[in-house]
Order: structure tokens, then C-alpha cells, then sequence
């Protein structure tokens, strides 16, 4: 069984073939026409704005300019996707918030660090009493500093240090 959709209708529905009994040798939409007209006066005050006379050429070329950007901005519109939702999704992603990719602020400077003319003095203790602070755990003895037999790892930061096929020596 065949499930039949109704995409011929507004394809069939959406298109202008030109005046009775004179039809144009191509197929546009009537959002094509609407759309080229716009783009055409753009393109036309572009041209003036650049001071490009009006002329043969110009026109000429103002013509296939419109042709060429009616076609690309048609091909992503559709019955599904319509020319004022295409306008509102472009509205929206040129205000949409963007990441700041430069940075805040400008270079480093030492202007603001303040120097004195002597250096700092430690602070004299003074004999007041603290009040008793909770019970840290005991610390570890000190290590004594008496030099480590060859071939042995005396440092913990060595010995968890594991590197992917180096073997490391065998803890004690």
C-alpha cells in the first residue's frame, strides 16, 4: 500500500507559468517574483550607491545579479520552510549573543604595584593567647637526609610516577 503526500499540490499550487496564452519558457514561484523584484531594486540602488550609471549594462547585469541571488535565496525556501520563517531565523542569528573572542582589558603593566624604599619586617609575636584550635592529625617524623643506597627510590613522587612501558621498581 502506498501512502501518496501532498507535496505535488503545493508545488503545482505555487507556480506562476506568465500571462494566458504567453507563458514564460521557465518555472517560478510566486515567492520566485516577489523575491526578485526586492532583490532587483537592491541590487539597482547598490549600483547607484557604487556610482554606476543607468545604462544597458548595468541593467543588464543588475538583471543576471538578480537572477543569480533570487535563485540561492528560492533553493533554501519552500512550502515546508517559508520565506518569512527563513527571515526571522536570519533575523534572529545576526542578533542572536555571541562569544567575546577578544580579550578584556589591554597589556600588563607594573604601574600600579607599589614599591617602598625598605624592604618588609617580619611582625614582632605578640603574647596573646590563641584560642585552641581542634587536634590536627600527627605529622610524620621528619626523614633523615643521610644519602639513599644506589638503586634505590627514596622519593614518593618518583615512585608514583608510572610511565606506560617502563616498568617501575618494586615498592618496599
Amino acid at each position: 500500500m502506498r501512502i501518496r503526500t501532498d507535496d505535488e499540490i503545493y508545488r503545482v499550487d505555487a507556480v506562476w507559468l506568465g500571462p494566458p496564452k504567453a507563458t514564460f519558457p521557465w518555472r517560478a514561484r510566486y515567492v520566485a517574483w516577489g523575491v526578485g523584484l526586492v532583490v532587483f531594486l537592491i541590487v539597482l540602488a547598490v549600483e547607484r550607491r557604487m556610482n554606476i550609471g543607468f545604462g544597458f549594462f548595468s541593467t543588464g547585469w543588475a538583471v543576471v545579479t538578480t537572477v543569480v541571488v533570487t535563485r540561492i535565496i528560492c533553493s533554501r525556501i519552500g512550502h515546508e520552510r517559508p520565506l518569512g520563517a527563513v527571515l526571522v531565523m536570519w533575523l534572529r542569528e545576526l542578533t542572536a549573543p555571541r562569544e567575546k573572542t577578544s580579550g578584556t582589558g589591554g597589556a600588563a603593566s607594573a604601574a600600579r604595584i607599589r614599591v617602598k624604599a625598605q624592604r618588609p619586617r617580619p611582625r614582632k609575636k605578640s603574647k596573646r593567647v590563641r584560642p585552641q584550635q581542634p587536634q590536627q592529625p600527627q605529622q610524620r617524623p621528619a626523614r633523615s637526609r643521610q644519602p639513599a643506597a644506589r638503586g634505590t627510590v627514596t622519593s614518593r613522587r618518583t615512585r608514583s610516577k608510572e610511565v606506560r612501558g617502563v616498568r617501575s621498581p618494586a615498592r618496599p
